[in-house]
């Protein structure tokens, strides 16, 4: 795993799987920047975001755009490098290795690990 994850904080979701909250400016800025994949099951939370790009990444990415409640807003599936998403009233993002969002869907909610 990415030295990088490792420093971030992280929550366990039910039934497998992490999510890295990105916190400081220096996490925000990397992201998920040159990785070459991410642990299965795992995301990075990016809280006030409504959008991201994917440039200097390795790979494609699925993005989850979030409400306030931790709510599903949009998806984009296999957002693959050097390209932007946005979504209006977002507010926050999840990014996971592409073809990783419908498993981390699955009924879940993400107002616990949405940082206020």
């Amino acid at each position: 795993m990415a030295r990088r994850l490792m420093r971030m904080d992280a929550h366990a979701l039910p039934g497998g799987g992490t999510i890295f909250v990105a916190r400081t400016v220096g996490q925000r800025l990397l992201g998920l920047m040159g990785l070459e994949s991410m642990p299965p099951g795992s995301a990075l939370l990016l809280a006030d975001c409504r959008s991201v790009h994917t440039a200097w990444m390795r790979m494609a990415i699925d993005v989850v755009f979030l409400d306030a409640d931790g709510g599903v807003l949009a998806v984009r599936r296999g957002l693959r490098p050097w390209r932007v998403a946005r979504c209006r009233g977002a507010a926050a993002v999840l990014e996971c290795q592409a073809g990783g969002a419908d498993a981390l869907l699955s009924g879940r909610c993400f107002r616990a690990a949405t940082p206020a």
